[in-house]
């Protein structure tokens, strides 16, 4: 069986981040082997080596929290992946759903869990965000849960080919967003 096409260090090891696929969300950091990585690819499932135990570590095996991974990404020099994943449980062993809770303030740890790292997260944490149910339409809040998701999928569908077929980047439509949520809580 050929090499796998990644550089791995003097122990064997690659540094493996697991991440939410579709919020991008940093959900945890471990390492990997090469049999690790096979492992992934096999069985769809989120596999480290455990430094501690010396041996595979299949995330959530035990506990029954898997998570399942949708495709490994790896960076431009090969040193690095990404396992992007669809969490269905928390990832950190804490209960968090990812271990990135702390904010180094100085020479000090702080909980930061109030903080959350992504807009995503921001926006759907934000109590202002509760002021512009008003806004939304009659059509979407009285619909079924399973109705106003596939509502909001097909408005997020047309807006996403919409920015692209003006070459306007998603990213420049979640900076105002993150403007206006840095407006309204200040």
């Amino acid at each position: 069986m050929p090499s796998l096409p990644l550089l791995f260090d003097a122990q064997g090891l690659v540094p493996a981040i697991l991440q939410d696929h579709l919020t991008g969300q940093i959900r945890m950091f471990a390492y990997a082997t090469e049999a690790a990585v096979r492992k992934t690819l096999e069985t769809g499932r989120a596999t480290f080596w455990s430094r501690s135990r010396g041996e595979l570590w299949q995330r959530g095996r035990v506990s029954g929290h898997e998570t399942p991974v949708v495709r490994v990404l790896a960076d431009c020099d090969g040193d690095c992946i990404i396992y992007s994943c669809d969490p269905n449980s928390p990832s950190c062993h804490s209960g968090a759903p990812s271990c990135f809770f702390q904010a180094l303030d100085g020479e000090h740890m702080v909980q930061a869990s109030e903080q959350p790292q992504s807009l995503l997260a921001l926006l759907e944490s934000s109590p202002n965000i509760r002021a512009d149910v008003d806004a939304v339409p009659a059509s979407v809040s009285r619909e079924s849960d399973d109705d106003a998701v596939q509502k909001a999928a097909d408005a997020l569908y047309a807006l996403i080919v919409g920015l692209r077929a003006r070459s306007i980047p998603v990213r420049r439509v979640l900076g105002e967003v993150a403007r206006r949520l840095e407006r309204a809580t200040t």
